[in-house]
């Protein structure tokens, strides 16, 4: 299963970074480069990466992803593969839990 998210699909309004939508984004690990949160070129290969390694393109799912995104992500956590590791590992422990 492969999931593309659209910007019509998300709950959040981003800004776009035009300036650098040209450069590679996030298709997989490893991927040390840093994650723009507030990038929608960013974001929609991150969530969309996220949504086909869970299996699922359930739209409660991926709003949970964008308030992951926009409230609970550290900012410590900064490289495109941690940003990766911790959306999956979130969501996989809340979907657990329930």
């Amino acid at each position: 299963m492969n999931v593309i998210v659209k910007a019509s699909d998300l709950k959040f309004k981003y800004p776009w970074d035009t300036t650098n939508r040209d450069l590679p984004k996030f298709s997989g690990k490893p991927d040390p480069a840093p994650f723009n949160r507030d990038d929608l070129y960013d974001i929609l290969p991150m969530l969309s990466a996220v949504m086909t390694a869970l299996e699922t393109d359930d739209g409660q799912i991926l709003h949970l992803l964008e308030d992951i995104i926009n409230q609970d992500l550290p900012r410590f956590i900064e490289t495109r593969e941690e940003v990766f590791d911790f959306l999956t590992g979130t969501v996989r422990e809340t979907l657990s839990a329930s």
